[in-house]
């Protein structure tokens, strides 16, 4: 009790007041984990469409509603009393359509009871990968531009990340670039495919550089796969489940939020060796423990309706045609977009103005927000193109379009 009460005294308040002071000062100058590290770009460009009143092609959200009958599903499964914690690693019964839905795209076995484990979102399964795989001091490889959650899960780790950038204006991955950066103290490798932003995809070649470059090495790999079922002109997705020589060193993560357009539910999945997917449960069960409970359900009763994803590229190809017939009399340039629902724009013959400076006045002088490339790369490299998202209704689209043509 008298440690209480000493705060009822004036002078012991200041005394506390400064004591307090004195260590947020200490956490804003050298005790941050993430010093250089600021709000996302994502929320910047959310926050500058909201209060211009822009049509927001930033952020990678849909704007059209989630399947009414896996709401239904949802309602049906609180109702049923499904609402207290799940397991750790997941709903058995999710697990298991994600064991066939995996088995069946991919011709690949993992064991729902101990190879995967459902996570809240697919940054979530990210982090955990990244931090079960490094040690102080490793190094990991980053291939830019990069979605921005992977590097500070590395620096977090005390580890080191070295990068290397795709080739412009293709954005495929330079193999002898990935080659000359591994050292004895490369651990891990981190994909993405289909490629956020870029829009690019693995394809066999990758594959095969890639298990060149890992074969009689321990470096582990995080392949970050959210948009695996968005996939465009009849090519395949080059799933690391798919090979069983790089499955068996990698990580593969998932999301239900972007094959069900749900992407505020934040639910993913890693798949992973038995060993791989302990460390990474070690992790799990200390940052979220468990996930929505009534929302695994859920999709554990759609995923028993496999149209509902197989028909994904198809959809979402449709909205890419779309935008890029809106769009092929303005004064931007498309370049290749072959999965995600992201499309790269060259806006060089508007201006020359830095990415980060155009996309801000685009969005407050003409009302459409898209997402300053250059915030994936650790030197800000700038090769005047915006991102945008295509994930919206055709009405969106169209008004979007108009906007983008009059610049």
């Amino acid at each position: 009790m008298p440690d209480v009460l000493m705060f009822h005294h004036p002078h012991a308040l200041m005394i506390y007041d400064c004591r307090l002071q004195e260590a947020f000062a200490l956490i804003d100058s050298n005790r941050s984990r993430l010093p250089d590290t600021g709000v996302s770009i994502f929320s910047q460009m959310t926050a500058l469409a909201n209060l211009h009143q822009a049509i927001n092609l930033s952020q990678g959200f849909p704007d059209f509603p989630v399947d009414p009958w896996l709401i239904d599903r949802v309602n049906h499964h609180m109702n049923a009393g499904m609402n207290q914690y799940a397991p750790m690693q997941g709903v058995m019964a999710l697990r298991e359509r994600i064991a066939e839905k995996v088995r069946s795209a991919y011709q690949a076995a993992y064991d729902p009871a101990t190879e995967i484990t459902v996570t809240s979102g697919a940054t979530e399964a990210v982090f955990c990968a990244i931090t079960a795989s490094l040690q102080p001091d490793d190094e990991a490889i980053v291939i830019e531009p990069a979605y921005d959650a992977y590097v500070p899960a590395i620096r977090l780790s005390h580890a080191i990340p070295r990068f290397s950038a795709m080739r412009f204006p293709d954005y495929r991955i330079d193999w002898d670039q990935v080659q000359n950066l591994v050292t004895d103290r490369t651990r891990l490798i981190i994909l993405n495919s289909p490629h956020n932003p870029t829009g690019s995809i693995l394809n066999a070649d990758d594959i095969e550089s890639l298990r060149q470059i890992v074969c009689n090495t321990p470096i582990l790999i995080v392949s970050d796969e959210v948009y695996e079922h968005i996939i465009y002109d009849g090519q395949i997705h080059h799933s690391l489940s798919r090979y069983p020589d790089l499955a068996e060193r990698s990580f593969v993560i998932s999301s239900f939020g972007k094959t069900y357009h749900a992407t505020g539910w934040k639910i993913g999945y890693c798949l992973a060796p038995a060993r791989l997917s302990q460390e990474f449960q070690k992790i799990h069960q200390f940052v979220i423990f468990s996930s929505n409970t009534p929302v695994q359900y859920a999709l554990a009763d759609m995923l028993e309706r496999p149209e509902t994803w197989m028909g994904l590229s198809e959809f979402y190809q449709k909205k890419r045609d779309t935008f890029h017939g809106l769009i092929q009399n303005s004064r931007f340039t498309i370049l290749p977009c072959s999965g995600t629902y992201f499309q790269m724009l060259d806006y060089s013959s508007i201006s020359s103005e830095p990415d980060q400076v155009f996309a801000r006045k685009m969005t407050i002088d003409h009302g459409v927000a898209a997402i300053p490339p250059s915030a994936f790369y650790s030197n800000a490299e700038d090769h005047r193109v915006l991102r945008f998202c295509f994930a919206k209704n055709d009405h969106t689209l169209m008004d979007a379009a108009s906007r983008l043509c009059a610049i």
